[in-house]
């Protein structure tokens, strides 16, 4: 059975940095689409950052971009999100999310940020920022 065990998180204030982690159980780690979503209260759920860990090849939301960074550690079978600059609108329960890379296929060799397309998902982990 497939498992994804967040961690991180917490409060920080405006301007600081935090990482999330996500760590996988049970699935083969290779050609997997990982990323993560968050969603903020009264708010829609959004992709925030995806990573092909067959690749590397990653895609960020454009308001992340050039703050968070995802990246992957194979011998550990996690994926974590640092997130830099952080602002009170990045305050919201991050998840994490897991699929077969196969869905590559569907989206011109790219992880998509759609959320229905992830099968596995995390608990979520709350991410605060104060201003």
């Amino acid at each position: 059975q497939v498992q994804l065990v967040e961690s991180g998180g917490g409060s920080v204030q405006a301007g600081g940095s935090l990482r999330v982690s996500c760590a996988v159980y049970g699935y083969t780690w290779t050609n997997m689409c990982m990323g993560w979503f968050r969603q903020a209260p009264g708010k829609e759920r959004e992709g925030v950052a995806t990573i092909d860990t067959g690749s590397d090849r990653t895609f960020y939301e454009n308001s992340v971009k050039g703050r968070f960074t995802i990246s992957q550690d194979n011998a550990k079978n996690t994926v974590y999100l640092q997130m830099g600059s952080l602002q009170p609108e990045d305050t919201a329960t991050y998840y994490c999310v897991a699929e077969s890379g196969g869905l590559k296929e569907e989206y011109g060799g790219s992880c998509p940020d759609r959320d229905y397309e992830y099968a596995y998902w995390g608990r979520g982990t709350q991410v605060t920022v104060s201003s």
